[in-house]
């Protein structure tokens, strides 16, 4: 009579342990390193797991061609933050067990890295 409904509290104990693994993957996420170069060491960009840049090191030596600079920070950024990215979604296939759970990324804060 109730079909799946009779499943309920089972499915609404999975969505709470499911909840507390995205909680502990997300908080995992925040403490990880990511680092990233470019020019050759001229730049080292560090970000954390959810792409946030956290620090980035500037050789002085780099700095005497702007345009170059500007280019290998871009480099590097962009680096660490497809690295965490890329970890990311890793983690999130062993968490889902493989299954595309779209706007997962979202809530972990790695959506479209374009917007942040």
């Amino acid at each position: 009579m109730f079909g799946a409904l009779g499943n309920l509290p089972a499915m609404i104990k999975q969505m709470k342990e499911l909840r507390g693994k995205m909680d502990q993957l997300q908080a995992d996420l925040t403490a990880q390193r990511h680092v990233a170069e470019a020019g050759g060491g001229a730049v080292k960009a560090t970000v954390d797991g959810r792409g946030a840049l956290v620090d980035i090191r500037i050789d002085p030596e780099a700095t005497k061609d702007v345009e170059l600079l500007e280019d290998f920070i871009k480099a590097a950024v962009g680096l660490g933050a497809s690295r965490a990215q890329e970890h990311m979604k890793n983690e999130m296939a062993k968490l889902s067990g493989g299954i595309d759970l779209g706007g997962l990324t979202n809530m972990l804060g790695m959506g479209d890295q374009g917007e942040q």
